[in-house]
């Protein structure tokens, strides 16, 4: 069914199931544009709570996801040009590009963000990997809250490996960064340290060759940006020079000119 279906009517369909899914929003006015129509969706996807759906829906969110991704551009490893070595800075929308791995900043919780339309990178991911990514991270957060008792929350640089579902890349690497609250101490920055350190052994560990890093606890979590910057270049540099050969590529990814600037300065 879904395969003949115009994306816009993909998005009708969607916005009346998942209102219908939501119980509470099952009577909320849909707006006549299209913008307005996807803002809708979006904001039902971040709010949903992790359970099944059916498997019709799916199929559905899944082609037109794959669809809005395609419209967005996809951007290959050979399209990313090498700065030093095997290190790239590449800016713009991480979930674009088609690599082994990207790195979502998590939160303790790992559910993604519930903030309907919130443009942190942890939104942004979920909404275009589809519902069945919060779904999987609270699978393994259950099973984690099983072994270790029902307050468990995920600890500081502690990757979580899901797969990308409606993603170009192949898996998503989540992970906690250092939440910066007064100045900068040496603990934070060796968190933020292991973070990247903890990521790269991840991917080493599952066969992952090119992964693409955001600036993790830059933003909400107030860790300063050039310095942020400076121990993510520092650390990444020395993992690569202690295993050598085992990563294809290793991407900055950045948003920002001003985070830009920082990692050509670094990588100078």
């Amino acid at each position: 069914m879904t395969e003949k279906m115009t994306q816009e009517q993909r998005l009708d369909y969607l916005v009346e199931e998942f209102k219908e899914d939501s119980v509470q929003y099952r009577d909320l006015e849909t707006p006549k544009d299209t913008e307005g129509k996807k803002r809708i969706l979006r904001s039902l996807m971040n709010i949903r709570m992790p359970k099944n759906m059916d498997e019709s829906i799916l199929a559905v969110q899944d082609d037109y996801l794959r669809e809005r991704i395609r419209e967005n551009g996809i951007v290959a490893l050979s399209d990313i040009p090498v700065f030093r070595d095997c290190i790239s800075i590449w800016q713009g929308d991480i979930t674009r590009l088609a690599v082994d791995a990207i790195v979502n900043a998590a939160n303790s919780q790992m559910l993604g963000c519930f903030v309907p339309m919130h443009t942190c990178i942890d939104n942004c991911i979920h909404t275009f990997a589809g519902i069945q990514l919060r779904a999987e991270c609270a699978r393994q957060m259950g099973q984690l809250k099983n072994k270790y008792g029902r307050d468990y929350e995920q600890p500081t640089a502690v990757p979580m490996l899901t797969d990308a579902y409606n993603l170009p890349a192949k898996k998503v690497i989540h992970i906690v960064g250092p939440i910066v609250q007064g100045r900068l101490t040496p603990t934070l920055e060796k968190d933020l340290a292991d973070c990247y350190q903890n990521t790269l052994d991840i991917c080493l560990k599952n066969g992952l060759k090119s992964a693409a890093f955001c600036c993790i606890s830059t933003g909400v979590f107030h860790f300063p940006n050039e310095r942020a910057a400076e121990i993510a270049v520092q650390t990444v540099t020395n993992w690569l020079s202690q295993h050598p050969g085992t990563m294809e590529r290793v991407i900055f990814n950045v948003f920002k000119d001003e985070d830009r600037a920082y990692y050509e300065q670094q990588l100078q």
